[in-house]
């Protein structure tokens, strides 16, 4: 069977009840989660909780009490999105996504981040009433790292797709763009060993694929995570992840803000010609969950809906430059957060 072909299985699971995991057996998939929960134990975390990151970035480019005032971003999920294992506020995703966002727009964002080091899909109703509920402005949009901690607990991954969607469709109907970072590659997670890595690498990639389908039909849109991106994470583990081995250092976190942030732009329509397909990239319209099994496949690949059952796949991924080309970064956000680096498109 496909990877598309179960990710619509999984996803058709969540709209309508019922469905499995395709084609990993249960039992296998039982192995498979006691290996990572025992890497997990291996290598411990013993981190300290994540910095709050909540505030104005951009404030150069304007005050709140100036028209039309400040995006407001949210920032929602699990560790990732929280930004466990770094010891500064600007290091984390939400902040170098304010920063990039801001400077994109011309334009102050403020940012509020929900996300809690580990949390399941079933804690995002919980977020997103923390952002909608309190009387305040709806988020301009928002960003949703989650399903890594749903593979390694064990949720049903019909499950974890339900809780997604209708978290997504609660935002979108507030009036909040959504971007949606689909599951990580649980493959890359160094104490699981061959096969299990395997094993781990395919459950993560169908939940991911999954996710992409209930997302695009509530029109948000999705940007695979993968292994967290790339080759960097592949060739450079040591530097890519943090202390404890299984969360991204401060330069992986860069690197997975980097590969977001075209599209959280592209949502708000400020990247340019966001939406238009670029052969020469191996970009292509093509059915949803083809689109979707493609994406879980190559990190830093974007879903977004286009008419029907068709969505785009969008190779929007930029590489950063190199410090030595860097000019002196512009502060931005509490206590004086440096923006990220410039944007080139990829080689």
């Amino acid at each position: 069977m496909s990877r598309a072909r179960t990710a619509r299985r999984i996803a058709a699971g969540a709209a309508y009840g019922g469905g499995g995991l395709g084609l990993v057996g249960v039992a296998t998939v039982g192995l498979v989660l006691a290996e990572v929960q025992f890497a997990k134990r291996t290598v411990g975390t013993g981190l300290p909780d994540p910095p709050r990151a909540d505030g104005l970035y951009g404030s150069e480019f304007g005050g709140p009490e100036l028209s039309p005032g400040p995006l407001r971003m949210g920032m929602l999920g699990d560790s990732t999105a929280a930004g466990l294992g770094v010891r500064r506020a600007r290091q984390t995703p939400g902040a170098l996504l304010a920063s990039g966002l801001a400077a994109v727009a011309e334009r102050p964002v403020e940012l509020r981040n929900v996300a809690l080091s580990g949390a399941m899909s079933d804690d995002l109703d919980r977020q997103v009433g923390l952002l909608l509920d309190g009387g305040g402005p709806v988020p301009d949009v928002c960003v949703i790292m989650i399903g890594a901690n749903d593979v390694t607990r064990r949720m049903p991954l019909t499950q974890s797709v339900r809780l997604l969607t209708a978290a997504v469709r609660r935002l979108r109907l507030a009036g909040s763009e959504v971007v949606v970072g689909t599951c990580p590659d649980l493959g890359t997670i160094e104490p699981v060993y061959q096969p299990l890595r395997w094993m781990a690498r395919r459950v993560s990639r169908q939940l991911a694929a999954a996710q992409t389908i209930g997302v695009v039909a509530q029109g948000g849109r999705t940007i695979s995570m993968g292994d967290l991106l790339g080759p960097e994470f592949a060739a450079n583990p040591r530097e890519m992840f943090g202390p404890d081995s299984y969360h991204p250092s401060a330069e992986g976190y860069a690197t997975a803000a980097m590969a977001v942030l075209p599209t959280l732009c592209a949502a708000l329509g400020l990247w340019p010609e966001s939406d238009r397909l670029d052969v020469s990239r191996d970009e292509d319209m093509l059915p949803v969950a083809k689109a979707a099994s493609a994406a879980a496949g190559e990190a830093g690949t974007e879903v977004t809906g286009a008419r029907g059952a068709w969505a785009l796949l969008k190779h929007r991924r930029r590489r950063r430059v190199p410090a030595e080309e860097l000019p002196e970064p512009a502060t931005a956000g509490p206590a004086g957060a440096p923006g990220p680096a410039p944007l080139q498109e990829s080689a």
